[in-house]
């Protein structure tokens, strides 16, 4: 059974759209030409929505619109309509602050679950890049701006407290894509859930012995707990190679419907989680070793400079601003105090926040390898064996980060740990 749906919702089609945005579409965003002219192309490929390409002889724009009903599963899976009103009030705010990394939108119809934006015509998805094996100069030191621009600005760090509690009461009811999170990611990898998906049978050991693994499931659920009670900063929620389009030149982050105020490493947990699944997956990508080695190379220094690059960022933010009520800064500059007060706090809340970086990309690798939506670096490989055998180092790798986090202070620890798997 759907979710509720409004009166006046009406899934779009390629037929249907010309008529709806000829009709709704703000006058200053001409497509150019007449609507029944436009070429229009549904490409959603994702487990959600409908998305739309509409070109005009002018200007080409995205459509997106939410089905009420996960797509992936069809609708026998309801899913509220809501999602599109936080994707787009999430775009809103990380546009605001972190501009340079988030497509423009121009138009929103809550009625309707859909709105319009930026069509990003250079960009590829930066999971496909990966996949093929290209070296994109300016990622890492783009998205750990954008991470450090998004987490700090929208955290008691960087907000009044009034300001802080306003914002998360405006996320406060994506509770319905919250759920889905804490069941994929936290709850159903650890157990015989019925929506799993593994490489069955090679991995049925392994898999068997995670829902034996106390300690793991412990640490599991210690993190869901987290995830659920930590409202931190506005999370995009769902910040994996999939929601990230690229140019060697450019970096844009689209897709957070699942976004509400949780626990900062998330994101970035996130992230990592899957350029180490990227990492992984190269021996059955790459024609040689030599290729699969400098790739690989190249994935880990990504990860060690994103996270150095936020640190450094957030850092700096931290260190400039002048209000936010959460470590005010009328304490950190009286007279008595040099600058290594500050750092001592930013030390200490940094360390925190890599180790429970480090779990969460543990949490999203044995999602990814056990439970219900996988990653296309690793289903593409057509041999399950080989694909076996690339997902059981990884699932290695994710135990370790998970329950031994607190071993690994430097990312050069875990690159001695990786070089084991």
């Amino acid at each position: 059974m759907s979710a509720h749906v409004p009166t006046g919702y009406i899934p779009q089609t390629c037929g249907s759209l010309s008529h709806y945005l000829a009709k709704n579409l703000p006058t200053p965003l001409s497509l150019g030409g007449s609507p029944e002219t436009w070429q229009i192309q549904e490409v959603g490929d994702g487990n959600l929505n409908l998305v739309f390409i509409v070109s005009g002889t002018e200007k080409t724009i995205v459509v997106k619109q939410a089905l009420p009903y996960v797509r992936a599963a069809g609708e026998s899976w309801a899913l509220s309509l809501m999602r599109s009103h936080f994707e787009y009030h999430a775009l809103i705010e990380e546009k605001r602050v972190a501009k340079a990394y988030v497509p423009d939108v121009y138009f929103y119809d809550e009625k309707m679950s859909l709105f319009v934006m930026e069509y990003l015509s250079q960009h590829i998805i930066l999971r496909n890049r990966l996949i093929a094996g290209d070296k994109l100069p300016h990622l890492a030191e783009d998205v750990g701006i954008f991470l450090a621009n998004t987490l700090f600005h929208t955290s008691d760090i960087g907000m009044s407290s009034k300001e802080k509690k306003n914002l998360t009461a405006r996320f406060a009811s994506n509770h319905e894509l919250c759920k889905i999170t804490e069941d994929l990611i936290f709850t159903e990898p650890y157990f015989n859930a019925g929506r799993n998906n593994w490489t069955t049978p090679q991995l049925d050991d392994e898999i068997y012995s995670i829902w034996q693994d106390r300690a793991l499931i412990q640490t599991a659920m210690q993190y869901k707990y987290q995830f659920m009670t930590q409202a931190q900063a506005l999370l995009h929620g769902d910040l994996h190679s999939g929601s990230i389009m690229v140019t060697p030149d450019s970096t844009k982050v689209i897709d957070p419907e699942f976004s509400f105020m949780g626990p900062m490493a998330f994101d970035i947990g996130n992230y990592i989680g899957n350029l180490l699944m990227a990492y992984f997956a190269q021996p059955a990508l790459r024609e040689n070793r030599a290729q699969c080695v400098d790739y690989q190379n190249w994935l880990l220094a990504q990860i060690e400079t994103t996270w150095s690059v936020f640190e450094r960022h957030f850092r700096q933010l931290w260190h400039e601003k002048e209000g936010g009520d959460a470590y005010p800064v009328v304490l950190y500059q009286q007279g008595s105090f040099d600058a290594s007060f500050l750092k001592t706090v930013q030390d200490d809340f940094l360390s925190t926040l890599l180790k429970d970086t480090l779990a969460y990309a543990g949490l999203e690798i044995n999602r990814r390898i056990v439970g219900f939506a996988g990653v296309a670096d690793f289903k593409q490989i057509e041999d399950q064996n080989q694909r076996a055998i690339c997902e059981k180092r990884a699932l290695k790798l994710a135990r370790e980060l998970i329950v031994n986090r607190e071993n690994y202070l430097t990312f050069s620890l875990i690159r001695r740990y990786i070089a084991q798997c």
